[in-house]
């Protein structure tokens, strides 16, 4: 089951009977409370479908069913601080919001709001798990959804952990724990091939794409935002370039990997969709389902078109027939596919940050929510680039990809002369309110955040796992009256430093000098840095 880590809120969507198309039961599975254990029905809103329909004429790539013709559909006027302007973005945070407002109605909206509350007591996100019962409703972007105009979007949210699951799936297999990331970088064909090249000329500007493909993901452990003392998660990557069903297979029975990672031409089949390995082989989810689970791959992730969609029959969809449910249902852990087209620099873009993400132990639902993010960042609200990622995840799965920062991690011991006699000018962090707790500085670094493992762990809302670190920095037994101490942010929503003239400049992503008695602010907990001296705060 899942781990105490994240509390878990998991809601389910079925139509109730057959005879009444308009009207749905959503009720809650799994709740951090035995309260937020709750039903509601919901009828669909034609308005909604209209909605759908104008979103589907402007943002979806793949040939659709023939619809009737639609008025078109009136916004809301925009707000005077709305950061979407434009028709596009306007019809899309409509969407969002429309969506939102359907799903988290009455009583599930209390238990939305109870288990979020429970989650920031513990200083921990929400995860948030969307079943979805009812085929009709599968190829609606759920991950646009948003409480109101100007709100952050469901999937887009580090605090709200956003991703699909999918009932009668077969139980989890054992996983292993892992330190590393071993990834299988299978490169298929493409779905326009340039007919221009022979074969051999093909096959090596596939290759040259793997090839860079290859340094992308390995190059993501040697970036700015690992520090000194704190180890990488190593990543190797093994590539196959158009493989026939056999060579796959081998490959992931050889070796013990645990992410795949496809890139070719993919799509909808009634047996988990296909995928095209070259052009003389191919094969369905349902196959690759059963090497999958076998070998234990924790995380399968699809650059390919529609791998997150149901194949059709006529202009009805058929159940369990994508190619992310499909696996799932077989009991991998873990599926990221994409709900449409995706153009090869966005999917690098959106790989790139996830791997990285990965890498820095991030569980995966809150890896696609930090890739997701660069997305919209690189190529803006408006656009569907950063909606295009779905994520499934197992009922029973954790998220965790390899282990925590605070399993295994190497700690500061306390005594500096376990460091070679390095004579770190000393220091402390100590709580500004009474009594005055006090944190030395040992080592020359100290680590701040939520989880256990960390050197100051604060339970405090807005403070991230791993949030941030404050080291010495300079030359190492200079004479300084002022030694030179550093803060490093990782957190999702920042560190505050309290400026002279008394208001807090936000501190994200990036590293500022301390000086003596800075007041720092992690959450709502607030620390003062003093060095060389245990006196009291001015």
């Amino acid at each position: 089951m899942l781990s105490s880590d994240h509390p878990c809120l998991r809601l389910a969507i079925r139509r109730l009977t057959a005879a009444d198309a308009d009207h749905y039961a959503i009720w809650v599975l799994q709740a951090p409370s035995q309260a937020g254990y709750v039903h509601h029905d919901r009828a669909w809103p034609a308005e909604l479908t209209e909605i759908w329909q104008a979103w589907q004429s402007m943002f979806c790539l793949r040939d659709l069913p023939a619809v009737p013709r639609i008025p078109a559909v009136v916004l809301p006027p925009p707000q005077p601080d709305d950061p979407t302007p434009g028709y596009a973005g306007r019809l899309m945070q409509h969407l969002g919001v429309s969506l939102w407002q359907w799903l988290f109605d009455g009583s599930i909206q209390n238990s939305l709001a109870q288990s979020q509350g429970i989650a920031q007591g513990q200083g921990r996100s929400l995860r948030l798990r969307l079943e979805i019962r009812d085929p009709e409703l599968m190829a609606l972007p759920w991950e646009i959804m948003q409480p109101q105009p100007g709100r952050q979007a469901i999937a887009l949210s580090q605090q709200l952990l956003f991703s699909r699951t999918t009932n009668e799936v077969d139980p989890l297999p054992a996983l292993r724990e892992e330190n590393s990331l071993r990834i299988l970088l299978v490169q298929g064909q493409d779905a326009e091939p340039d007919r221009s090249l022979s074969t051999s000329d093909f096959r090596l500007q596939l290759q040259q794409e793997a090839d860079a493909l290859t340094a992308l993901l390995q190059d993501v452990t040697q970036g700015e935002a690992f520090h000194r003392f704190v180890p990488p998660v190593p990543c190797e990557v093994t590539t196959l370039v158009q493989p026939t069903a056999a060579e796959l297979t081998s490959h992931l029975e050889t070796k013990q990997y645990n992410v795949l990672f496809y890139s070719g031409h993919g799509m909808p089949g009634p047996d988990g969709g296909m995928l095209f390995l070259r052009p003389d082989a191919t094969m369905n989810g349902t196959e690759l389902a059963q090497v999958l689970t076998r070998c234990r791959i924790k995380l399968a992730v699809f650059n390919a078109c529609w791998g997150a969609q149901p194949e059709m029959q006529g202009d009805r969809p058929i159940p369990r027939s994508s190619l992310a449910e499909v696996l799932i249902h077989h009991g991998v852990p873990a599926v990221l596919g994409m709900r449409d087209r995706i153009a090869e620099h966005e999917a690098h873009s959106f790989i790139q940050r996830f791997a990285r993400a990965l890498a820095e132990r991030s569980p995966i639902d809150e890896a696609v929510a930090i890739a997701r993010q660069h997305l919209l960042t690189l190529y803006r609200f408006n656009q569907i680039a950063w909606t295009l990622p779905v994520l499934y995840m197992h009922p029973e799965f954790d998220g965790e990809l390899v282990k925590p920062l605070t399993e295994g991690v190497t700690e500061i011991p306390e005594n500096p002369s376990s460091w070679g006699e390095v004579p770190f000018p000393s220091a402390c962090l100590r709580a500004v309110e009474p009594p005055h707790q006090t944190w030395p500085i040992y080592g020359g670094m100290v680590r701040v955040g939520f989880l256990e493992g960390n050197d100051l762990v604060i339970k405090s809302p807005g403070v991230s796992r791993r949030h941030a670190e404050i080291f010495y920095r300079g030359s190492v037994g200079a004479a300084s009256a002022e030694p030179i101490y550093v803060l490093r942010d990782f957190s999702r929503f920042g560190t505050f430093l309290l400026e002279p003239q008394g208001q807090w400049r936000k501190v994200h992503q990036e590293e500022v000098a301390l000086k003596p008695h800075s007041r720092l602010r992690f959450g709502t907990f607030q620390l003062e840095f003093v060095p060389n001296d245990l006196t009291p705060p001015l």
